[in-house]
C-alpha cells in the first residue's frame, strides 16, 4: 500500500503539521506573529489532527525547506518598495487604501489588541465611547467581528454607528495615533501607526451582512430614515442569499464542498427557483434528485431556521472569496467590459 501523500492536506494542516515538529516553545514563537484568525483556525487543526504518516510530515517539511531556500533578502526594509508598487498598479486612489490597511495592521498595537477579544469584552470597552471613536473600532475590526460587536452595542446607537461607518473616508493620522494610543494604555506595547484609511461604505455593508437577518433589516430600515441615499449605497453592496445566482459555477461547486446537506436543505427552502436550479446543475445528477427529494420531504420550516441557514452559507462564500478561492457576483460585485 503506498505512503499517503502531503498533497491533499490543506495549507492549515500542513502549517499545523510543521508547528507541531518544531516543538512548544519554538510553535508559540511562530504563533505570536499570526493574526487571531490564523491562530484560531490552525489551532483547531492542531487539535484536531489524528494518523498523521511519517511520510506526510517529512513532505510538509521538506516543502517548508524548499520554501525557506528560496527566500532573498529582499524583504528587508522594503515598506517604499511596497508603496510605488501598489500605486503603479493600482493607481494613486486605489492603492492608498490598500496600503494604509497593510501599514496600520503592521504597526498599531491597541487597536489590533481588539482583535483578539471576545465581543463582549470589545463592546463594554467602547460602548460609553463617541459613536466616531465605535464607528473607527468597528471599521477597524473584521466584518464578521465587528457585527458580533455591534449587536451588543445599544440598540439605538446602531443606525448612527453604521451611517458614520460608510461615511468614514479616511481619518487624520494625529487623530488614529491618539486613539490607538489610549487603547494601547490598556494593553500595553508601542505605537507607530503611519496610516488612516479605514471604514467607507463597503465596511459598513460587510458588517451589516454578518449581522442577524432581522437586526439588519431593522438598522438598515431606521438608517434610511435618516438618509435614504446612504442606505441604498449600503444596500447596493450588500451580498444576500439571492446573489448567490451570479456566483459562477466554478465557485458553487466549490461553495458545495463546504457546506453541509442539512444546512443546504434548510437555505433553499427559502430560495426562488432560478437559484435552485442553479445548485442542482452543479451536482452530480444523482446528488440532485436526493436533494430535491429531502427538499419536498422536508415540509414547512420556520423563517428563523431558513435565515439561519443561509447567513451560515453567505458566511462560507464570503470567507472563501476572501481567501481568492470563488468570487462574489451579485450587487457589489465589480463589472468587467
Amino acid at each position: 500500500m503506498p505512503e499517503e501523500s502531503s498533497s491533499n492536506l490543506s495549507g492549515p494542516e500542513r502549517a499545523a503539521i510543521l508547528l507541531m515538529t518544531l516543538g512548544e516553545q519554538e510553535a508559540a514563537e511562530v504563533m505570536k506573529l499570526m493574526g487571531p484568525k490564523e491562530v484560531q483556525k490552525i489551532g483547531t487543526v492542531m487539535a484536531s489532527l489524528t494518523s498523521v504518516s511519517k511520510h506526510q510530515v517529512s513532505d510538509v517539511l521538506d516543502e517548508f525547506t524548499r520554501a525557506v531556500d528560496e527566500q532573498t533578502a529582499l524583504g528587508i526594509g522594503n515598506e517604499d518598495y511596497v508603496r510605488n508598487v501598489l500605486i503603479n498598479a493600482l493607481g494613486e486612489d486605489k492603492a492608498g487604501g490598500v496600503i494604509d490597511r497593510i501599514l496600520m495592521g503592521r504597526s498599531s498595537k491597541g487597536l489590533e489588541a481588539l482583535k483578539w477579544m471576545d465581543p463582549r469584552a470589545v463592546a463594554e470597552i467602547i460602548r460609553l465611547e463617541h459613536p466616531q471613536i465605535i464607528a473607527i473600532v468597528l471599521a477597524y475590526l473584521d466584518s464578521d467581528h465587528a457585527a458580533e460587536v455591534l449587536a451588543l452595542l445599544p440598540e439605538r446607537t446602531r443606525p448612527d454607528i453604521i451611517m458614520r461607518i460608510a461615511s468614514l473616508d479616511g481619518i487624520q493620522p494625529q487623530a488614529l495615533i491618539e486613539l490607538d494610543t489610549i487603547l494601547e494604555k490598556q494593553f500595553s506595547g508601542t505605537s507607530n501607526v503611519k496610516s488612516s484609511s479605514v471604514g467607507g461604505l463597503k465596511t459598513a455593508a460587510n458588517i451589516l451582512n454578518f449581522l442577524e437577518s432581522s437586526a439588519e433589516s431593522e438598522l438598515i430600515e431606521t438608517v434610511k430614515e435618516a438618509d435614504k441615499e446612504l442606505a441604498e449605497k449600503i444596500e447596493d453592496l450588500m451580498f444576500v442569499f439571492d446573489n448567490l445566482i451570479d456566483v459562477d459555477d466554478r465557485g458553487i461547486q466549490a461553495l458545495l464542498r463546504e457546506i453541509n446537506s442539512e444546512t443546504l436543505i434548510l437555505a433553499l427552502k427559502g430560495a426562488d427557483e432560478a437559484l435552485k436550479e442553479k445548485i442542482f446543475k452543479n451536482m452530480s445528477k444523482r446528488a440532485a434528485e436526493m436533494l430535491r427529494d429531502d427538499l419536498e420531504a422536508k415540509g414547512p420550516v420556520r423563517l428563523s431556521e431558513v435565515e439561519a441557514a443561509q447567513k451560515e452559507i453567505l458566511t462560507v462564500a464570503r470567507k472563501l472569496a476572501d481567501a481568492g478561492e470563488i468570487s462574489l457576483g451579485g450587487q457589489g460585485a465589480e463589472q468587467f467590459v
